[in-house]
């Protein structure tokens, strides 16, 4: 995964090593479910943004491809989901050097069961002041939440809808316990 110059691998695709190393010894290890975290901090940037922003994002970008070709070779890329989650988010207008904190980011799902192509929600008006701002230099309201977004992975992940409640205790908030983007 990700070879660098030197033969190293960059920091996510270090992680997501090991956890094509575990999805490899799922059977010899008795699990039929596996979840696994991997992270990439430094997106916290104030300033030198663009330059920060373009590194991290290649570098995902890199180990994200990699850790997915990995697992098509394996045959098992209908079985594996990657996707992003964060609350964290950048403002639309600079402070100078960079962005500050906010809200409404975009994510993305990787996998042989998403069903690819398609952007599910809306775009936000990118206009300070405008309808998805919240007044907060381009702090974007958010049009689907975190647990639309979590309850339709645990529905591809076997939870039934009738349990949804149990593991997000929120989702009653909420208009849609499926987006569509996994095959179910």
């Amino acid at each position: 995964l990700s070879a660098l110059p030197g033969g190293g691998l960059n920091r996510v695709a270090a992680q997501l090593r090991m956890i094509l190393r575990l999805i490899q010894a799922q059977t010899a290890l008795g699990m039929r479910r596996q979840i696994f975290f991997a992270s990439l901090g430094g997106f916290d940037t104030h300033d030198a943004q663009l330059e920060d922003h373009h590194d991290l994002l290649a570098e995902l970008s890199n180990a994200i491809a990699d850790f997915h070709n990995a697992t098509a070779a394996l045959n098992r890329d209908e079985e594996v989901t990657l996707f992003t989650a964060s609350d964290f988010n950048r403002t639309y207008n600079s402070n100078g050097k960079g962005s500050d904190h906010a809200w409404g980011g975009h994510h993305f799902v990787v996998g042989g069961a998403v069903r690819g192509g398609h952007l599910y929600g809306r775009m936000p008006i990118l206009e300070n002041g405008g309808p998805d701002d919240t007044g907060s230099r381009g702090s974007w309201i958010p049009g689907i939440s975190t647990d639309e977004m979590s309850a339709t992975l645990a529905r591809w992940f076997g939870v039934p809808e009738s349990s949804l409640h149990m593991v997000l205790p929120n989702i009653h908030r909420f208009d849609h316990h499926n987006l569509g983007f996994m095959n179910l």
